[in-house]
C-alpha cells in the first residue's frame, strides 16, 4: 500500500518511472515516435552515478548536483546514458542546472582513468506540471547575443517535454500510456473522457492523482491491484462535484449577504450609487463580513468604502 502522505509529485514520477519497462516506453515514445530503440531488459540502474555526487574539496566552490534517474544501456552496441529530470513546476534555472549536471558526469567519466571513451548522454526533462512552461530552454534565452558572436556561441539547450503534449498513441506500453493519459484527463477536468474499459495499475493511477494535485478528490478508491480507468475517474468526478458544491454554498451565501447590505445601505443612506453598488458586488466575503458588523456606525458612502477598499 502506498504512503500517500509522504509522497510528493517528484517522488510519485521517480517511482513510476524507476519501472524499466515504463522508462523505456516514454523514452522510445518521446524520441522515436514508438520504435522499440530502447529495450527495457537491456537498461542498467546507474543508482551510485544517477544520485552521483561530485565533491571537489580542490575546486573553488565544491559541487553537489544529483540527477532524478539514470540508466545505462546500448543502442547498436554503443554505451550511453539516459536520463529523465522530473519537473513539477517552472524552473527558470534549468538550462543551467542540466548543463552542471552533464558537464560534472563527463568530468567524473574523464578522471576515471579506465574510460579510454566518454559515455554519451541524452537528458529529457519531463515537466508535469499545470501551467504552460514559460521558462528558458536554451542558454541564448537568458540574454542578448552581438550578431557578430553568434555563429561562435555555444548555446546549450535542454529536450523539454511537456506531460500535456504527448502523443499517447506512441507509447506501446499500456500502462505507461494510461498513466499519461490518466494526468492529461485530470488536467483536462474531463473525468468522463476515458470511456474504455481499461485496466490499470492501482498505484499508478494514485501516482497520476497526486502529480495532478488531485489526490484529495479520489474517494474510497476500489481494493487491488487493478482499477478499471473509468470508475476510478468517476470517484474522482465526484469528489469534484463535492468541491463543486461547497464552492455553490459559498457563492450562494456570499450573494445573499451583498443583496442583505445593499437593502440596508439603501434604507440608511436613502440611495446608493452605481460606484458603490460595484464595490459591494467586487467584495470578498471578509470584507462583507466586517461592513455587516459595522453597518449601524454608517452614516455615508465613505464610511463604506473606507470599510471594503
Amino acid at each position: 500500500m502506498i504512503l500517500t502522505n509522504k509522497l510528493t509529485p517528484d517522488s510519485a514520477c521517480r517511482t513510476f518511472l524507476s519501472n524499466d519497462t515504463h522508462f523505456a516506453s516514454l523514452y522510445n515514445a518521446i524520441l522515436f515516435d514508438g520504435k522499440q530503440v530502447i529495450h527495457p531488459e537491456r537498461l542498467v540502474r546507474y543508482e551510485n552515478d544517477t544520485s552521483f555526487i561530485i565533491d571537489d574539496t580542490k575546486s573553488v566552490e565544491n559541487k553537489k548536483r544529483r540527477r532524478d534517474i539514470v540508466v545505462k544501456t546500448d543502442i547498436n552496441g554503443v554505451y550511453c546514458l539516459l536520463s529523465i529530470e522530473h519537473q513539477s513546476t517552472i524552473d527558470f534555472e534549468m538550462v543551467i542546472r542540466c548543463g552542471i549536471y552533464e558537464m560534472l558526469e563527463y568530468l567524473k567519466q574523464l578522471k576515471n582513468k579506465k574510460n579510454k571513451r566518454l559515455v554519451p548522454q541524452v537528458m529529457i526533462v519531463f515537466y508535469t506540471g499545470d501551467k504552460k512552461w514559460n521558462a528558458p530552454v536554451k542558454l541564448s534565452n537568458y540574454f542578448d547575443i552581438p550578431e557578430e558572436l553568434k555563429p561562435y556561441f555555444n548555446d546549450w539547450k535542454i529536450y523539454l517535454v511537456d506531460v500535456k503534449e504527448i502523443d499517447t498513441s506512441k507509447i506501446k506500453d499500456e500502462q505507461t500510456r494510461y498513466f499519461i493519459e490518466a494526468i492529461q484527463e485530470m488536467y483536462k477536468g474531463n473525468y468522463v473522457g476515458l470511456h474504455r474499459k481499461v485496466k490499470m495499475n492501482r498505484d499508478n493511477f494514485i501516482y497520476a492523482a497526486i502529480i495532478t494535485g488531485s489526490l484529495d478528490l479520489i474517494r474510497d478508491l476500489p481494493e487491488g491491484d487493478e482499477i478499471d480507468m473509468c470508475e476510478g475517474m468517476e470517484r474522482m468526478a465526484e469528489g469534484f462535484r463535492n468541491e463543486g458544491r461547497k464552492e455553490g454554498l459559498m457563492e450562494g451565501e456570499k450573494r445573499e449577504k451583498k443583496i442583505t447590505l445593499l437593502s440596508q445601505l439603501k434604507v440608511k443612506l436613502g440611495n446608493v450609487s452605481n460606484q458603490l453598488e460595484e464595490a459591494i458586488q467586487n467584495s470578498s466575503i471578509e470584507k462583507l463580513n466586517t461592513l455587516t458588523l459595522s453597518i449601524f456606525d454608517i452614516t455615508s458612502e465613505e464610511d463604506v468604502l473606507k470599510i471594503i477598499n
